[in-house]
């Protein structure tokens, strides 16, 4: 790939210009860095800004996670979605501080060993943080490097992966302050110019006089992806539970989907009414009264829910369900997105 050779002094001083003044890259600590960098997997810039400043305001240092609690963990979490980084943050903290002395390991082997923690983010940490000549290749990179090298092998094989990751670290600076740069710079020109959806901003692009891609008008058709097997779609029944001012509420497995989540108890399929008053039954639940509800859809990475409802007014609790408050629902109970419609239509808001 010796289209990349010329690209890193160009990146640098563009970077320098056009760098964004995101709340991470203020202090960039190896704990902000490490922070940032699982909660921006699979989640936008904007979204992630309220969420990163309350997580540092509850836990400012590795030793307050490692002590915190999941329940606040989780609640702090709610809404970000793959709830899975949440847990490993916590379970690295713990390894950081016992192992580490609640310090993040300035080495990219060390830090591949923490939970969550890949080849990306170790390059991320690495660099940005330790100032290690190591890159962070994610979806964004490999974008940019496919453009630059007209390269129409698939962005998602690990083997293509791996040749790029070796061909930037080929390239990387040595001087500490520039491979955090160097790496900010690529993600910015993918975040900012490079763009995933729709046509890259190619008059913008500091690289464009060294991009293969703009040269043989093929920025439309690379990046390459496989396509994706379709979607699962699952068809589920949800209960709002109604005791009084109460809503049933029911924890989920700690393993799989949402684990250990709280969620309105539900069951596969669109049950119809008879089908549902008699599962409320064989849940020991004694319904007063009981109507249709609202339905909502929600789009997982690999799965689709499309969920309808029953509102059910019960005369006194049972079935193992939880019942809470609608002031607990918005503040002390981990609830997913996924059923952001059922919490709209009981008038609970999240933040």
């Amino acid at each position: 790939m010796a289209e990349l050779s010329g690209i890193v002094q160009p990146l640098i001083a563009w970077y320098r210009g056009v760098r964004r003044p995101l709340p991470w890259r203020e202090e960039p600590t190896p704990y902000h860095v490490w922070i940032s960098e699982i909660m921006l997997q699979q989640t936008r810039i904007e979204a992630v800004i309220p969420y990163y400043r309350r997580f540092l305001a509850a836990f400012p240092t590795v030793e307050a996670l490692a002590a915190a609690e999941e329940a606040e963990l989780l609640k702090l979490w709610e809404g970000l979605g793959y709830y899975s980084r949440a847990r490993n943050l916590w379970r690295a903290a713990v390894q950081i501080v016992t192992d580490h002395g609640g310090r993040l390991p300035a080495s990219v082997e060390a830090l591949r060993c923490l939970p969550g923690i890949g080849d990306y983010t170790a390059g991320a940490i690495a660099s940005i943080a330790f100032g290690l000549p190591e890159p962070a290749v994610d979806g964004n990179v490999m974008r940019v490097v496919a453009r630059l090298t007209a390269d129409g092998r698939d962005i998602l094989s690990p083997a293509v992966r791996r040749e790029v990751t070796a061909a930037l670290r080929a390239i990387y600076p040595t001087a500490p302050a520039e491979a955090g740069i160097m790496t900010e710079a690529l993600m910015e020109l993918g975040e900012t110019v490079c763009i995933p959806n729709g046509a890259p901003h190619c008059d913008a692009c500091p690289l464009s006089a060294l991009c293969r891609a703009m040269a043989e008008a093929r920025t439309e058709e690379i990046p390459y992806r496989k396509p994706r097997a379709a979607r699962a779609v699952e068809e589920r029944t949800v209960f709002l539970l109604l005791l009084g001012d109460r809503v049933g509420i029911f924890r989920r497995p700690l393993e799989g989907l949402l684990g250990g989540l709280w969620e309105f108890p539900s069951a596969s399929g669109h049950l119809r009414e008879e089908e549902a008053r008699e599962l409320l039954t064989d849940w020991g639940l004694s319904p007063v009264s009981l109507s249709a509800g609202p339905a909502a859809t929600h789009i997982f990475t690999h799965r689709e829910w499309r969920m309808t409802s029953y509102l059910a007014d019960l005369r006194e609790e049972g079935g193992g369900i939880t019942f809470a408050d609608r002031e607990e629902l918005r503040t002390v109970y981990a609830i997913p997105t996924a059923f952001r419609a059922f919490l709209s239509h009981l008038g609970i808001r999240k933040k």
